[in-house]
C-alpha cells in the first residue's frame, strides 16, 4: 500500500507541475521557491517565478522529492514527464518513455478527445510541453508558429515566422518547433528561424538561414527541426559559409559555422551524441555523414551516396551511427573511433523515404520502400522480418508498441514491438482529413504520443486521441 501511495502521489505531482505554479524546496528544506517548471536540461532545472523572471539551478540542489519529480535532471530538451519538447521527442529517437497505455484498441479505435480545425496548411509536427502544443501552419501567404492548449484543443496564441514557401507537393512549413528553457524555436519553409517566448509567443530574435548564414533553399524548402543544446541552437543552413551552424540560444548570434564542410542542406535533423567523453552533433547530408564538436570543429566525416533528397534523422547507439534514405539508396552504419568513421554495413534492407526509423533493444523499425514495414538488426544490418502492413508511412513508439501511420489512407495501426513479426493490436482511420491538401501531398506529419494522448495531423486539422490504458 505504501508503494502504491507513493507512486500515485508522484504521478499527481508530475501532472500538476507541467502547467502549474508550485512550491519547490532546496535540499536543506530551509528555502522555498514559488514557481512554474520551464525545463530540465544537463542536470539543471529552469523555473519561472510568478513575476515572470527565470531562475536556473542544479537539480541536485533541490529536495529529494523534487529531484525524483524531475527524474534526476535527465530530461532531454526540456519539460516534465510526458512532454515531447522537440522533433522525435526528448532524446530525438521517437521512443516515448510513457507507460500505462493501451496494449489493444477496441474495434472503433481509441476515443477522440478533440479536433483543432485551424492549424493552417503544411506538414509541421508537434512539440508538447506543460500542457501546450506547438506547431506551425500557413495562413494565406504567411507561415505562423501557433500554441494550442492540449486539454481543450483551443489556440492560445500565434506568432509570424516568415513568408509562404510554395511547393508542388504542398505549400507551407515542414519543420517541428523545439521548446527549451521557456522559449520555442521554429524554422519556416524558407529558412526563417525565430525564437519566441513559449508562454506568450512574443518574438525574441530571428535569423535567416539564407540571408544571414549563406544557405541555399532546396526544392522542398527547409524541413530541419532546430536542436537546442545548452546555450546553442544547432541548424543546417548549408552553403559556402558552412553546412552546419551554432547560434546563441538567447540572442541568435552566429557562434560558428563548419567552413570546411560546405554541402547544401538536405532535409534531415541533427542529433546530439556523447561519444568518447565529448559532445557531438551528427548530421546527414546528400554526400556525407559528419560529426561536429560544440565549438564547430568537424570531428569526423563519412561518405554517403544520397539521391534526390536525404530526409530521415540519424540514429546513434554504442559508438555506431545509422542513417537511411529513400530513392533506392538504403541504409548505412559507421563505427566511430576518434576522427575516423569506419563502415559497418551499407545495404538496401531499409530504404526509408521520410517516415523515420526507430531503435528499440537492438532492433530498428520503419517502413522500407523495398519490402514494406521492416525490422532490421542494428548491429549487422540484416533483415529480421518484413510485412506490407498498412502500407507506407511514419512511425513512433511508446510502452512497447509501435504507432504506425499510413500516408495514403490515414490508417493508424497499433503494433507490438517484436522480433517475431508484424503483430497488429488494432487500427482505426483518421477521421479529420483535409480537402485543402495538395493533390500530390499525403498525410506526412508524424504521429506523436505525449501525456497519454496520440496526436495526428492532416494539414489544418489536428486530432487528439486518448490512448491511456
Amino acid at each position: 500500500m505504501k508503494t502504491t501511495t507513493t507512486v500515485l502521489l508522484s504521478l499527481c505531482l508530475t501532472l500538476a507541475v507541467q502547467s502549474e505554479i508550485r512550491i519547490w524546496k532546496d535540499a536543506s528544506g530551509a528555502h522555498e521557491i514559488k514557481a512554474e517548471l520551464v525545463g530540465v536540461q544537463g542536470g539543471k532545472v529552469t523555473l519561472k517565478r510568478e513575476n515572470g523572471t527565470l531562475i536556473t539551478l542544479p537539480v541536485s540542489s533541490l529536495s529529494k522529492a523534487d529531484q525524483a519529480l524531475l527524474g534526476g535532471g535527465k530530461s532531454g530538451a526540456t519539460g516534465a514527464a510526458g512532454d515531447w519538447p522537440q522533433w522525435r521527442g526528448p532524446n530525438r529517437d521517437d521512443v516515448s518513455k510513457e507507460t500505462g497505455l493501451m496494449k489493444k484498441w477496441p474495434a472503433e479505435g481509441p476515443k477522440r478527445a478533440w479536433v483543432f480545425e485551424d492549424a493552417g496548411l503544411g506538414y509541421s509536427g508537434f512539440a508538447i510541453v506543460g500542457g501546450k502544443l506547438y506547431t506551425m501552419g500557413l495562413y494565406d501567404a504567411e507561415e505562423k508558429l501557433i500554441c494550442i492548449d492540449t486539454a481543450s484543443g483551443k489556440k492560445l496564441w500565434e506568432a509570424p515566422v516568415g513568408p509562404i514557401l510554395k511547393n508542388g507537393w504542398g505549400d507551407g512549413p515542414r519543420a517541428t518547433p523545439t521548446v527549451a528553457n521557456g522559449m520555442v524555436y521554429a524554422t519556416g519553409g524558407n529558412g526563417d528561424v525565430i525564437c519566441a517566448d513559449a508562454a506568450t509567443g512574443k518574438k525574441i530574435w530571428e535569423k535567416s538561414l539564407v540571408k544571414d548564414l549563406g544557405g541555399k533553399l532546396q526544392g522542398w524548402g527547409y524541413t530541419e527541426s532546430p536542436l537546442v543544446d545548452g546555450e546553442l541552437v544547432i541548424v543546417t543552413p548549408g552553403g559556402a559559409k558552412g553546412a552546419v551552424a551554432g547560434l546563441n540560444a538567447k540572442s541568435g548570434k552566429v557562434e560558428w559555422q563548419t567552413t570546411d564542410v560546405t554541402e547544401n542542406a538536405q532535409y534531415s535533423s541533427v542529433i546530439p551524441i556523447d561519444h568518447s567523453g565529448q559532445r557531438e552533433y551528427v548530421q546527414l547530408l546528400m554526400n556525407s555523414i559528419l560529426g561536429v564538436s560544440k565549438d564547430g570543429k568537424v570531428l569526423w566525416k563519412a561518405d554517403f551516396p544520397g539521391k534526390t533528397a536525404v530526409i530521415p534523422t540519424p540514429i546513434y547507439n554504442d559508438g555506431q551511427v545509422y542513417v537511411a534514405a529513400g530513392y533506392g539508396v538504403g541504409c548505412k552504419a559507421v563505427k566511430l573511433d576518434g576522427s575516423t568513421a569506419t563502415e559497418v554495413y551499407s545495404n538496401t534492407n531499409m530504404v526509408n523515404h521520410h517516415g523515420g526509423v526507430i531503435l528499440i533493444d537492438g532492433l530498428l523499425y520503419g517502413h522500407s520502400d523495398k519490402g514494406g514495414w521492416t525490422c532490421q538488426d542494428f548491429k549487422t544490418g540484416a533483415i529480421v522480418w518484413q510485412d506490407k502492413g498498412i502500407g507506407k508511412g511514419a512511425v513512433t513508439s511508446a510502452d512497447g508498441m509501435l504507432y504506425c501511420l499510413s500516408e495514403d489512407t490515414g490508417t493508424v495501426a497499433l503494433v507490438e514491438v517484436s522480433k517475431k513479426g508484424w503483430e497488429e493490436k488494432g487500427n482505426f482511420k483518421l477521421e479529420a482529413t483535409s480537402s485543402n491538401r495538395n493533390p500530390k501531398g499525403k498525410i506526412w506529419t508524424h504521429p506523436v504520443i505525449a501525456g497519454g494522448k496520440l496526436y495526428l495531423r492532416d494539414q489544418e486539422f489536428i486530432s487528439c486521441y486518448d490512448v491511456k490504458g
